[in-house]
């Protein structure tokens, strides 16, 4: 067989009764931390204009809109995905090879399983299948760094979960799996520099491909089965070699997802939970800073700290002040916290964060980058105008894979984000469903977040 087909066979034997209890219970977790996400974007400027062309453009409404409405089940995945990725708030997972957000995968495997009225159980063995393959491919598919971004991966994910999902035969599947590998590949220029709106979208947008492939696939359209192995193929053109036997893979990886505690990149993490602690413990005040000092491993480095992919110090908008490791620290230690409130234009553009943030420098460690992805570490030293110093090395934050966020901490963070959108009612009831999501079904579901308020225009 193919490697397409060989990923499809291990799609069609993936289910509910093969993830561990630990598995399960985080599924349910995770599902809950991205609604919360997707419900704390929807007042956002660019998400109004993608709701625009969503109403123009929808088709046949079968999939439910988070904030109410249907279209068609392509469209529900990159409007949904779009929630759910907005904020840069949703989980995250820290592979050898490369960054990826799996969650990134609830819109399209969502709308999948909603049009073909699954259960709660399919669901979740399709989401945990779509978490696999992304972690699997960021563990040994080295696509970052030959200039490739997050839904190159991603392609084979949804493909794989929507197919999942939808209960496509192993055939089937395969062909759903070549034709969006094959049409996904997109530039990871999207990250670097001045970012713009479409890091928020750009996962959305290959979902809807990748949906979209899917549905061809199950109408009998055929597609390159030698998508990873063929002459210029994905690991010709596009990745370089590598190997992952699909016939040994477990649904496991979801434990190795790592929850965001702050609304900033996963690499600030651990800096910005090093900041806030130094605050707290000295009792300084930012205005008595001198300077501020971090060390990063490589990726963190060139991510969010300088490197690479662009310097961050120039910040004049919310999408570029994400992924600005200077940026973040600054309104930390200023604010006290780092949530969507840190991302409004009037607090970018103001005088304290702007000038504290060209005072934080950024360097990076060999000896953290060897820690990593183990560990997600930093090191933070603050020299205060008096003289005084403070410093701290940490090797990870609450909410990383190796120090979990329990349950409790997600539906708090879920509180604070659906809130504006959601009375207590029905965000209890959402928070019901995905602690039951086993027993109910993926309608059920989509139901009640078709109930969340939209704003008004």
């Amino acid at each position: 067989m193919t490697i397409a087909e060989q990923l499809a066979e291990f799609a069609s034997r993936a289910s509910y009764e093969v993830l561990s209890e630990r598995a399960r219970q985080q599924i349910k977790l995770l599902v809950l931390d991205t609604i919360g996400c997707a419900i704390g974007s929807l007042a956002a400027e660019p998400i109004r204009h993608l709701r625009d062309q969503t109403e123009d453009f929808g088709g046949r409404g079968v999939s439910t809109l988070i904030g109410g409405g249907r279209t068609a089940p392509d469209r529900a995945a990159f409007y949904n995905g779009a929630l759910v990725r907005y904020l840069d708030f949703n989980d995250s997972y820290m592979g050898a090879a490369g960054t990826s957000h799996p969650s990134d995968n609830l819109a399209p495997v969502l709308a999948a399983a909603e049009y073909a009225d699954a259960s709660g159980r399919d669901l979740m063995a399709a989401l945990a299948l779509a978490y696999q393959v992304q972690c699997r491919m960021c563990d040994v598919a080295h696509t970052e760094k030959r200039g490739f971004d997050q839904p190159t991966a991603g392609a084979y994910a949804v493909a794989a979960g929507a197919s999942r999902a939808l209960g496509l035969e192993p055939a089937r599947a395969a062909h759903a799996i070549a034709i969006s590998g094959a049409s996904n590949n997109p530039l990871f220029v999207t990250r670097t520099g001045n970012i713009s709106h479409w890091k928020g979208f750009a996962y959305a947008h290959g979902a809807l491909s990748a949906l979209h492939s899917t549905f061809l696939a199950m109408r009998v359209v055929t597609g390159p089965l030698t998508v990873f192995e063929g002459i210029h193929g994905l690991m010709q053109a596009v990745s370089g070699p590598f190997a992952i036997d699909w016939g040994r893979e477990n649904l496991e990886k979801v434990l190795s997802v790592c929850v965001k505690k702050y609304n900033a990149g996963v690499h600030s993490q651990t800096a910005i939970e090093a900041a806030l602690e130094l605050r707290e413990e000295g009792g300084f005040s930012a205005g008595e800073i001198e300077r501020v000092e971090v060390e990063l491993y490589e990726r963190a480095y060139n991510i969010m700290g300088g490197g690479e992919y662009g310097g961050k110090h120039e910040i004049q908008n919310k999408e570029t002040a994400d992924h600005s490791l200077p940026y973040v620290v600054a309104a930390a230690l200023l604010d006290g916290q780092v949530m969507p409130p840190q991302y409004e234009m009037e607090r970018i553009l103001s005088g304290d964060v702007q000038a504290l943030l060209r005072r934080v420098g950024v360097a990076k460690s060999a000896d953290l980058t060897q820690r990593y992805p183990a560990e997600s570490p930093v090191r933070m030293r603050i020299a205060l105008k008096g003289g005084a110093v403070h410093q701290k090395e940490k090797p990870h934050y609450e909410g990383f894979f190796a120090r979990p966020m329990r349950w409790e901490t997600v539906v708090r963070k879920f509180e604070a984000l659906a809130a504006p959108h959601a009375d207590p009612s029905l965000r209890q009831g959402i928070a019901d469903a995905c602690a039951r999501l086993e027993a109910i079904r993926a309608r059920d579901l989509t139901e009640l977040l078709a109930r969340v308020k939209t704003p008004k225009k």
